[in-house]
């Protein structure tokens, strides 16, 4: 991994192409040959690494106290919370184990005798990647990136510098192994070097940002680069007048509780009013035994206000909501709560609030769940699961860019399959090879056969 602090955008950006050309004609081996590299290297510096990012985290603390920068950040900055390490390098290894993604048809069709088009998928090109926080998305991207065959330009936060810095030196040292060119991945430190790489379409295909709403927007509104992503997480779970209460409970907890900080977290809480005096009063309990700050509407305040026993930690942790309420992602332990009439308008509520990155429905009724996929407009739509799934690793991509809630080729966790795009490859065993003259309406003229071709989805040449 190059380090570009010594040369110009314009000369990171023209490498990065040059790179990304050069590596199409090295074989699928290397980049899976390169994964393995880079996961050996990983492992090796683990202490190195980890004693980085407490260093990190510490001077993220007094930014927190200084209150300039939120908890929740902090949070995510944690390389060594949980199962997070092993999970980043458990990332590396799914992905070199996946399919490679190139090559694959998609569709394949004979135009005339000895005339064959088809349409195989490659990669888009230089990905130009600025993250907040994360420092495991440096690896992630990394995975992906080579293993999906497109050369990428990282940039991190400066509050994870420390641990970003290491993780692209353990990077470095993988590519260093294989014949892939040293400019392949490359990190830059600045956000002056940033700005100027945003203005150099002809060198960078496609922009991803993860971090705060106010970077992707940033981003969105400053380049002529396509731009995948999402600016917010505001995710919701709704309890149909169907919803089983345990069910209910373990699907509305999760959502909330096992990750608040992250962009799949539940911010909102819908209900059919039906529930307000049976299931909606456990799931409160639950929501409040796990210390959730509870923004009610008046419907749901009052159902907890007329119980015989208000429930523990209500004086604290129950205020009413306002109408902000149900447009702020908390990405805390705070919720947003309000019943419904109907399955249509909770439908109705969530798309006109949600960022349409991920809602689920709790449910005994097929219908209602059938009605909600196919009625919420959201890169995912769940059946009594918790939105916490919404997740590259947990459907099975290896490691994920970040989520895409856009209209573009790629929607929700973008995987190898979203770092791909395609061509059209026309071939002509003709001895003479063919013309479009000879094709037409009229005497002499061909008319195109426009048959399937069978394929072992493998390019014939």
């Amino acid at each position: 991994m190059a380090s570009a602090s010594d040369i110009t955008a314009e000369e990171i950006a023209r490498a990065a192409k040059a790179a990304f050309e050069e590596s199409q004609l090295l074989p699928t081996a290397v980049r899976t040959d390169a994964l393995a590299k880079i996961k050996q290297q990983l492992e090796a510096n683990k202490a190195e690494i980890l004693a980085a990012n407490k260093q990190d985290m510490e001077v993220a603390q007094v930014e927190v106290d200084a209150g300039r920068i939120s908890n929740a950040m902090m949070k995510r900055l944690d390389l060594g919370k949980g199962d997070k390490w092993d999970s980043m390098l458990q990332g590396v290894q799914d992905v070199a184990d996946l399919p490679d993604p190139t090559g694959v048809i998609s569709y394949a069709s004979q135009l005339d005798d000895d005339l064959e088009l088809y349409r195989v998928s490659c990669p888009i090109g230089v990905l130009l990647v600025i993250f907040e926080a994360r420092p495991e998305v440096v690896v992630n991207i990394a995975a992906l990136a080579i293993k999906s065959g497109n050369a990428a330009i990282l940039k991190g936060g400066k509050e994870s510098t420390h641990t970003t810095n290491l993780l692209a030196k353990a990077i470095s040292q993988g590519l260093a192994q294989t014949s892939l060119p040293s400019t392949y991945v490359q990190t830059i430190q600045t956000r002056a070097e940033v700005s100027a790489l945003l203005d150099l379409d002809r060198y960078i295909d496609l922009v991803i940002p993860r971090g705060s709403n106010s970077l992707v927007r940033a981003i969105q509104n400053s380049t002529r680069i396509p731009v995948m992503g999402h600016a917010d997480g505001l995710c919701h779970v709704y309890l149909d007048e169907s919803a089983d209460c345990q069910k209910a409970i373990r699907v509305v907890v999760d959502s909330k509780t096992d990750y608040p900080s992250a962009c799949n977290s539940a911010e909102t809480l819908i209900m059919h009013t039906s529930l307000l005096n049976t299931v909606w009063p456990q799931v409160a309990e639950a929501l409040l035994a796990a210390n959730v700050h509870l923004l009610c509407d008046s419907h749901t305040l009052s159902a907890l206000t007329s119980l015989p026993k208000v429930p523990e930690k209500f004086s604290n942790y129950v205020q009413s909501s306002t109408e902000s309420s149900y447009c702020t992602e908390h990405l805390d332990l705070t919720m947003s709560v309000i019943a419904l009439p109907s399955l249509h308008s909770a439908i109705q509520f969530i798309n006109s609030h949600s960022s349409h990155h991920t809602d689920s429905i709790v449910t005994e009724c097929e219908r209602a769940a059938s009605a909600f996929c196919r009625g919420v407009d959201s890169a995912g739509t769940f059946v009594n699961a918790s939105t916490r799934f919404a997740d590259g690793f947990r459907y099975g991509f290896g490691t994920e860019v970040g989520i895409s809630t856009g209209r573009i080729h790629a929607r929700g966790p973008v995987g190898l399959e979203g770092l791909v795009i395609y061509k059209y490859t026309l071939k002509s065993k003709s001895e003479n090879g063919h013309i479009v003259g000879e094709f037409g309406v009229g005497e002499g003229k061909k008319s195109f056969k426009h048959a399937a071709i069978a394929t072992n989805s493998v390019v014939p040449f």
